[in-house]
């Protein structure tokens, strides 16, 4: 499906995790075989999370322990990307962050200044305990002139134990209690995307994005002019693909039907 007229060769494979290569800590079969394939083939890839809790470092062991193989300098998170985000749009700057190590690591290592005093920006990331006393103080900040920024617009996520609120559900308290949305940096806006392609010096036309989700992988991927793979062990249904008025470039089962398209046009 989605055969496109013009095709050029594949250079840049860039691949979502939950859901594409892991659920949870359960690697998902032949998600290990296939960054093997890629690593082997001397491609440029990148795995992409909107999951900002954690350093890619944190994100390798995690992977590791699954079994899969993924370099530190391959993993990039919406931390990263709100980051860098930041040190274009205002280097050296000063914010006030509700969010955890993955998030204020990024912001430390770009020079930024964490501060509840007259921040440049209100950072909200995921964190495992939201504390009402720091959404009070952002609210209040954001209330008196702070920037609003938040690392993704997930709504919830998933946990053992069941659904959790994620960045998007404490996003939404906040833009009611002060009237002001945040910029979300992460999936689906394409920003994530080529944040990620400029890391690795990529070029939209010859990359691949492989994600499991129709409404933040394949949308960010298809508006940043990527070929765009469903795969369907995540949260999007096969069923549910023509419900959306845009369609991936291919739809397979699983990571382990790309095993053996690394390296080739998987429009083909």
């Amino acid at each position: 499906m989605g055969a496109m007229t013009q095709t050029r060769e594949v250079h840049t494979w860039l691949t979502d995790m939950d859901g594409v290569l892991v659920h949870e800590d359960v690697p998902i079969p032949g998600a290990q075989e296939f960054i093997e394939a890629l690593k082997a083939s001397g491609l440029r890839f990148m795995v992409l999370t909107n999951n900002s809790i954690f350093t890619p470092r944190d994100l390798r062991a995690r992977l590791l322990g699954s079994g899969i193989d993924v370099p530190e300098e391959a993993i990039w998170t919406s931390a990263l990307a709100t980051a860098q985000f930041l040190a274009d749009q205002r280097p050296h700057g000063t914010a006030y962050v509700v969010g955890e190590a993955g998030l204020t690591t990024a912001l430390h290592d770009i020079g930024y200044v964490m501060t509840d005093r007259e921040p440049d920006y209100v950072v909200l990331g995921e964190t495992r305990t939201y504390s009402f006393e720091a959404i009070t103080r952002a609210i209040r900040l954001i209330e008196g002139g702070a920037r609003f920024i938040a690392t993704n617009p997930d709504p919830s996520g998933p946990s053992v134990q069941g659904t959790v609120p994620a960045t998007g559900s404490v996003a939404a308290l906040i833009s009611t209690a002060t009237g002001r949305t945040p910029y979300f940096i992460g999936k689906p806006n394409s920003l994530m995307m080529r944040s990620a392609l400029n890391r690795l010096d990529a070029h939209s036309e010859t990359t691949v994005m492989v994600g499991d989700r129709m409404d933040t992988d394949i949308i960010s991927g298809l508006e940043a002019g990527l070929r765009t793979v469903l795969v369907t062990t995540g949260s999007t249904r096969p069923d549910q693909v023509d419900t959306f008025p845009y369609r991936p470039t291919r739809v397979v089962e699983s990571i382990a039907d790309l095993v053996e398209l690394v390296g080739t046009d998987p429009s083909d």
